[in-house]
C-alpha cells in the first residue's frame, strides 16, 4: 500500500446516511478477480439518476468523499473500499463508520476521518455551496482542516493505524518487517519440525 501523509483537495458531498456496502459497490460487481476496475461500479445503482451527485460535473476530480453518518454498513466486502479508491478518493469523512468498513479502509490506504455530526453537516453544506472548497487531512497530526471556513478539527486514529498510513504498511508489509527473525527461526528450528505437518 502507498504511504499517506497528507490528503489535500476538493470534496464530493454525499448527503446520505446509512450508506451500505451494497450501495457502494453492488453485488454484481463482485465477480471480478482483480482489485482494479471497481471505480466504474461505485454507487452504480444510484448513478443511473442523472441528478446523483457523482454525475455532477462541479465535483469532478474531488479526492475526498464527505458523507452522512453510519457510512459503510452491511457486508464486510473489501470491494467497497477498492471501489472508492479506484474512483479516485483518498479519504472518506463521516460522523460514523461501520467498524468492518473502517478496518478495511485502514488496511488498504483509504483514510477514514470521523468527525462530529455538527462538523459533518457543516462540511456537506459548505461543499455543496462551494465545490472548490479545499480540505486538508493531515494523517500525522490527525487533523482535518478547511481553511476557507476557519475550521480545523482532530479525528481519531490510533497510533498503530497512523503508523500504517505513514509507513505505507498493509498486513503483509507489517509481517515482512520481521522477515529477518522469521528467516533465522526457519534456519534454526529442528529438522523434525520441517516435516509434512502430520
Amino acid at each position: 500500500m502507498q504511504a499517506v501523509h497528507i490528503v489535500q483537495g476538493t470534496a464530493l458531498p454525499l448527503d446520505r446516511s446509512d450508506v451500505d456496502t451494497d450501495q457502494i459497490i453492488p453485488a454484481e460487481w463482485l465477480k471480478r478477480v482483480e482489485r482494479t476496475g471497481f471505480g466504474k461500479g461505485l454507487f452504480s445503482s444510484w448513478r443511473d439518476d442523472r441528478s446523483f451527485v457523482l454525475n455532477d460535473e462541479r465535483f469532478l476530480g474531488a479526492n475526498v468523499l464527505v458523507s452522512g453518518p453510519n457510512f459503510g454498513t452491511g457486508s464486510s466486502r473489501e470491494h467497497a473500499v477498492w471501489a472508492i479508491m479506484d474512483y479516485g478518493f483518498h479519504a472518506v469523512v463521516s460522523p460514523r463508520f461501520a467498524d468492518i468498513f473502517r478496518n478495511n479502509c485502514t488496511k488498504n490506504g483509504l483514510v477514514p476521518v470521523q468527525v462530529s455530526a455538527e462538523v459533518g453537516e457543516q462540511l456537506l453544506a459548505a461543499i455543496e455551496a462551494d465545490p472548490t472548497l479545499e480540505l486538508t487531512i493531515d494523517v500525522d497530526r490527525r487533523t482535518l482542516a478547511a481553511p476557507a471556513l476557519g475550521l480545523e478539527v482532530e479525528f481519531p486514529l490510533d497510533d498503530s493505524t497512523r503508523e500504517r498510513f505513514l509507513e505505507g504498511l498493509d498486513d503483509i508489509g507489517i509481517t515482512l518487517r520481521t522477515e529477518e527473525a522469521i528467516t533465522t527461526f526457519e534456519a534454526t528450528r529442528p529438522g523434525w519440525m520441517a516435516g509434512s505437518g502430520r
